[in-house]
């Protein structure tokens, strides 16, 4: 993949989004309007890197799992070394709904499904390997464990989306080029028989040891140039427009850097791959910057980050583990999708082909928590008066109409307001939620959040990053009659399109 291609591909999904993707009301408003009608106020202008239309819906999305399971499941390891017998692929109970059902009351809004893993075998008949699904006795060798799963998702409302390793330790042709033709076919396959997919995903293993149809030694591949992600991912572009691409480089979406499931508390949508000293090209399993957790300032790109954490110990199911505890999920929520990011959470499946029922319990008390914290808005009815406002249009009414897509903004001049939000009556929160109108990119670098107490006005907390959602945590809940939110710092007009006062329940 060569710098420029990168480059061009990024841009016209994030830059190019605003000149040939323009939302209506960034044309000129005074074209549509009769005799006598006023035109409201030009809209800020855009700023920075800015989002396209696929990674405005991913960031809609917030939530969503990734599913292992393989012969691996059954050979109670981590990583399967492409040895295991189809027949060792053999669910008692396979039940995608029960899976889907537990991943749809844990909150999440989509599923990403791993249809080959690094041991090759692919969970669906595909035609361009005989290590597949129709080698073992699921179903008779007559299943598709992607077409069960992707009917169960778009069943109860949740998204679908693939992962399909490109390293492969079972394939002879692996390490030569004859492999990359049967990696873009499995990917056109899974792009055309699945439906719309929200996420192709993509991580940096790049090759090592594995049995390669009985070789059994270690390869090696130059992985910035033998998957030849320029024409590779030219196929996801073409073929599903709307997918994003995750990659530990990113591309639509980066990887936060870790697999623990938080991103900085300073957290940056934009991003500038770089490759590695000695390279000229930045490509998946190179990407260990110490930037991925908080992005850069006015990177060139806009590729938001997915905090990627297992719900258990590992990715795949061992009965000795147990999954995290509703608390620890909710506090990985908080540091996710409340820092701008997304929480990808690793589903695993036990060689029934169900979660386990510990499993099921936590998501759901999980999903409980975020849906009875969020439902109720102690903003609602408040009194909103705002230091400036640049129009009408964009009055700070428009913060609480549950609408992301209308907000509040300032004149040009203005980059510093203040917000003061005055309750009905006295309040008690521990949550504060802002968001800014990502379509015209991340503009505000600082802000402080104060409470009316006692007939003065109490700190709160000093942030940095807003961007598509900041959940800001206090140490403890206060009770106040008032909230303002001051601006601190911005190289341009505000616009923000949501605020919220929350108190955590369970």
């Amino acid at each position: 993949m060569s710098r420029s291609f990168l480059s061009a591909v990024l841009v016209c999904g994030s830059t190019c989004f605003a000149a040939s993707n323009t939302p209506d009301y960034l044309f000129d408003f005074h074209s549509l309007v009769g005799p006598g009608i006023s035109a409201p106020a030009a809209p800020p202008t855009p700023y920075g890197a800015l989002p396209s239309a696929r990674q405005q819906a991913w960031h809609t999305t917030e939530v969503y799992g990734i599913v292992h399971f393989t012969p691996t499941t059954f050979e109670n390891k981590e990583w399967g070394y492409g040895d295991a017998d189809p027949s060792v692929f053999n669910p008692t109970d396979f039940n995608a709904e029960q899976i889907i059902k537990a991943a749809k009351a844990g909150g999440l809004r989509g599923i990403v499904l791993v249809a080959k893993h690094h041991d090759g075998f692919a969970l669906w008949p595909t035609k361009t390997t005989t290590y597949n699904i129709s080698k073992s006795p699921f179903r008779g060798g007559k299943g598709d464990y992607v077409k069960e799963m992707e009917q169960a998702a778009r069943k109860h409302g949740l998204k679908f989306g693939v992962y399909c390793s490109p390293w492969d330790r079972n394939n002879a042709a692996y390490g030569t080029s004859a492999y990359l033709p049967i990696y873009q076919a499995q990917l056109k396959e899974l792009y055309t028989n699945y439906g719309e997919l929200f996420m192709s995903w993509h991580d940096g293993a790049n090759g090592g040891d594995g049995y390669y149809g009985g070789a059994r030694e270690k390869r090696s591949i130059d992985n910035t140039t033998y998957y030849d992600w320029n024409n590779t991912w030219g196929i996801t572009r073409n073929m599903q427009p709307m997918a994003n691409i995750f990659s530990d480089i990113g591309w639509d979406v980066r990887w936060v850097g870790n697999e623990e499931g938080h991103a900085a508390e300073t957290s940056w949508a934009t991003f500038t791959p770089r490759p590695p000293e000695g390279k000229n090209v930045a490509v998946p399993g190179q990407a260990n910057y110490p930037q991925s957790p908080m992005g850069i300032r006015n990177g060139e790109f806009w590729m938001p980050a997915e905090c990627d954490v297992p719900l258990r110990k590992g990715w795949f199911y061992h009965p000795t583990e147990a999954p995290k505890t509703p608390d620890v999920l909710f506090d990985l929520y908080l540091k996710s999708v409340g820092r701008g990011a997304a929480l990808d959470l690793g589903l695993a499946p036990d060689t029934r082909g169900q979660l386990h029922a510990d499993d099921v319990a936590a998501l759901k008390t999980f999903g409980d928590m975020v849906q009875h914290t969020f439902a109720n808005n102690l903003a609602k009815g408040a009194r909103l008066t705002a230091s400036n406002t640049r129009h009408s249009t964009y009055a700070p009414a428009k913060l609480l109409d549950g609408n992301r897509q209308t907000y509040w903004a300032t004149t040009d001049n203005v980059h510093t307001p203040t917000l003061e939000m005055a309750f009905t009556g006295p309040k008690t929160f521990d949550i504060v939620s802002l968001q800014e109108h990502i379509p015209l990119g991340q503009r505000v670098e600082g802000f402080t959040l104060e409470a009316w107490q006692d007939g003065a006005w109490k700190p709160l907390y000093t942030g940095t990053s807003i961007g598509a959602k900041k959940l800001v945590k206090l140490d403890a809940p206060v009770t106040a009659t008032k909230l303002r939110v001051s601006i601190t710092n911005s190289p341009v007009c505000v616009a923000l399109s949501e605020v919220g006062v929350y108190k955590q329940t369970r």
